[in-house]
């Protein structure tokens, strides 16, 4: 084991990686596993030679778009601190629901690719489910969630929610339709 801490990224490098996940991310959620490592260095504005300092594989690329969740803990963190905790919940909800959407061609080149996405999820995926049950409790307190529900059930509810926008073909209209539906069983009664 080597006692020396990684450095951390100059901050070109910095940017650089980020211009390649954004690339990336765009690429893979468009077209799916396909895209060749060159062609998003092409994207990404820079060399083949830059991908592969970073990402030495797709996978490891894919795993890292995946992965990268920290925006939308940071989002709840931030809806936290604000004073409506009802409608932070829910919106925080649509949220989750949108990226969902946007997520799905991209999960589904990892599980092609045969990446563990338990594995990548575990970490970001923890805290993410904290920051939400963090949301959920206080829109309890506040009287504008149902307090029956726990985080687990709001992941599951999540779950549903990508499966039957798939089934329903992905429309917004019936994206909005079936969260409707959803947060109206999500709110407190009078």
């Amino acid at each position: 084991m080597d006692p020396t801490p990684a450095r951390p990224l100059r901050a070109d490098a910095r940017r650089n990686r980020e211009r390649i996940l954004a690339a990336a991310r765009a690429a893979f959620e468009a077209e799916g596993d396909a895209v060749p490592l060159d062609e998003i260095a092409r994207r990404a504005g820079v060399g083949a030679g830059t991908v592969h300092r970073h990402f030495p594989t797709k996978e490891s690329l894919l795993e890292a778009v995946v992965g990268n969740m920290t925006e939308l803990i940071e989002d709840a963190r931030t809806r936290l601190d604000r004073p409506d905790p009802g409608p932070e919940f829910f919106g925080y909800f649509a949220l989750l629901v949108e990226r969902g959407a946007d997520n799905r061609a991209l999960t589904g080149a990892l599980a092609k690719a045969g990446a563990d996405l338990q594995a990548i999820a575990d970490g970001p995926g923890r805290e993410l489910l904290a920051a939400l049950g963090a949301l959920l409790a206080r829109a309890q307190q506040s009287g504008a969630v149902r307090p029956d529900v726990t985080a687990q059930h709001v992941k599951a509810l999540l779950i549903g929610m990508y499966a039957g926008d798939d089934w329903l073909g992905g429309t917004p209209e019936d994206r909005r339709r079936l969260l409707t539906v959803v947060t109206d069983g999500l709110r407190s009664r009078p």
